[in-house]
């Protein structure tokens, strides 16, 4: 089932609960679908890869504007952002935690070869294509780095 048809029914939910927050973070998942497909001219479907890194990335922006509002002690304004951010996850994949990230890093480190820093690239490749959508990048990156180093 693609996204698209999950967003339109949880909208219409959000809308008869008069959940604004619901609301607006699933027409900003719609608008970034609709977005995408409109970027190459054509009017397909989005694979679930591209449904996950759209997701992913909202979820990134929320999370950066709440901290930024954070930093600058306006606590009004990163509450909804954060609320948004768990409103758009709920359309993620199950995430990973820590351990289980840091297993499968091990095997793509086992089966590369890869010995240190310099071989870094090659393993955060094969580990971002592995771990797409169940975990976030810079987790990723920071396991990385702790077992290469």
């Amino acid at each position: 089932m693609s996204l698209s048809s999950k967003i339109m029914p949880a909208m219409k939910e959000a809308m008869k609960a008069k959940d604004q927050n619901a609301l607006t973070s699933l027409r900003a998942i719609k608008a970034a679908i609709l977005l995408a497909q409109t970027e190459t001219g054509s009017k397909e479907e989005l694979t679930e890869d591209q449904e996950i890194k759209i997701l992913q990335k909202l979820v990134k922006q929320r999370k950066d504007s709440a901290a930024i509002f954070t930093e600058q002690n306006r606590a009004d304004l990163a509450e909804p952002e954060l609320a948004q951010a768990e409103v758009i996850a709920t359309f993620l994949p199950a995430q990973l935690d820590e351990e289980e990230v840091g297993k499968i890093i091990e095997e793509i480190i086992a089966s590369t070869g890869a010995a240190g820093m310099k071989d870094m690239g090659k393993v955060m490749g094969q580990a971002s294509a592995k771990l797409a959508g169940q975990a976030d990048g810079k987790l990723i990156s920071t396991i990385v780095k702790a077992k290469l180093s």
